[in-house]
């Protein structure tokens, strides 16, 4: 396929970096406008980011010497630039949708990283390799916004991509009732060390936010299309509880989850072992060749040893055994700005772009 153009919109902050890591390299998309708010417009990537740049890996070259425009003031010069946007921004929750709003509706596809669309009801909330056939509601979503080409999709809460994705494949056996915690790292807060020591050597109990989508969101993932909407299912019944770790990176979650026909063992690690979504099925560039990793060591995963499995975009999974009070409990990883933001949202648009949405 002939390359795509894309632009990265809030690329100064944390998830926008490690969508310029990802881009910068890409077999599908070139990345030809960078966008950020007022006080970075004008300067050259490089310059905006100054002393922020958090990622391991050095800013890429071929993208640092790009002049930042502004997200809002600059939007027709963006969308003449690109075929397509991410988005990551550090905005107001309506500022945001209204913004995501406005590109579409200027006939430029928004893949968005913000929780702000995550609701809306002809929005498509896609993990590829679980509901991809959920890519279709953006069709109903273009006959409201009357566009041919402009759409918005957006990614799923980060912690999320750790515990839905190891649950969504027991649904043959009625997915009943799941109880998770997840102990979240402090880039899930666009954090380091440096900029946030009194993370150094503590927990903090409470994300703002975070329970409720951990609870409410994974229902628009089970759920169906019905006329120009998706309905959430009402089932399973999630709980959750979200603690913020010492950790730089990697979303760990306990489950805890009961059947209405309980499984083996066996047949849920082989369930786990054979599964593989669209991305695999299609090749597509960012997927994982396995998505589902399970690890029999009793102390596996963990977060420093498998958070980078598979360039990140893998899910690794382990201590699968039976409750007490539930059917089983489990553990699960991912590594939450590859496969729970930037990786995830461009494995997203790699899809739209397969399935003809992007174009």
């Amino acid at each position: 396929m002939k390359k795509l153009n894309a632009g990265i919109i809030g690329a100064t902050g944390m998830v926008g970096q490690r969508f310029a890591l990802l881009l910068a390299e890409h077999p599908w998309f070139n990345v030809t406008a960078i966008a950020a708010s007022p006080r970075s417009a004008g300067k050259t990537y490089r310059d905006a980011v100054g002393g922020r740049w958090a990622m391991d890996a050095p800013m890429p070259e071929n993208l640092a010497g790009i002049t930042v425009l502004d997200a809002v003031a600059d939007m027709d010069e963006i969308i003449a630039k690109v075929d397509f946007v991410f988005c990551a921004v550090d905005m107001k929750k309506a500022e945001i949708k209204a913004l995501e709003e406005a590109y579409a509706k200027k006939e430029c596809p928004v893949i968005s990283n913000n929780s702000a669309h995550r609701s809306t009801l002809d929005v498509p909330m896609i993990i590829p390799e679980l509901n991809d056939a959920h890519a279709k509601i953006i069709d109903a979503q273009r006959t409201r916004l009357g566009t041919k080409k402009g759409f918005v999709a957006v990614k799923s809460n980060c912690s999320l991509q750790s515990y839905v994705p190891a649950l969504y494949p027991l649904n043959k056996f009625g997915v009943e009732k799941v109880l998770v915690s997840t102990y979240q790292a402090i880039s899930g807060a666009g954090k380091t060390f440096d900029s946030w020591p009194e993370m150094n050597d503590n927990v903090i109990p409470y994300i703002g936010g975070e329970e409720e989508k951990s609870e409410r969101e994974p229902l628009k993932i089970w759920g169906r299309i019905n006329g120009d909407k998706i309905e959430n299912a009402t089932s399973p019944a999630f709980t959750a509880q979200c603690i913020r770790v010492p950790v730089s990176d990697g979303h760990l979650a306990t489950v805890f989850v009961s059947f209405k026909a309980k499984p083996s063992k066996a047949e849920i690690l082989e369930i786990w072992d054979s599964f593989e979504g669209a991305p695999q099925k299609m090749a597509l560039p960012s997927a994982p060749k396995k998505f589902l990793h399970y690890f029999h060591e009793d102390n596996m995963p963990q977060t420093g040893l498998q958070r980078e499995l598979e360039n990140g975009m893998a899910v690794s999974i382990g201590r699968l055994r039976e409750d007490t009070q539930y059917d089983y409990k489990f553990v699960c990883l991912s590594h939450n700005t590859l496969r729970g933001a930037a990786g995830g949202a461009v494995l997203m648009a790699e899809l739209l772009c397969k399935l003809g949405y992007i174009f």
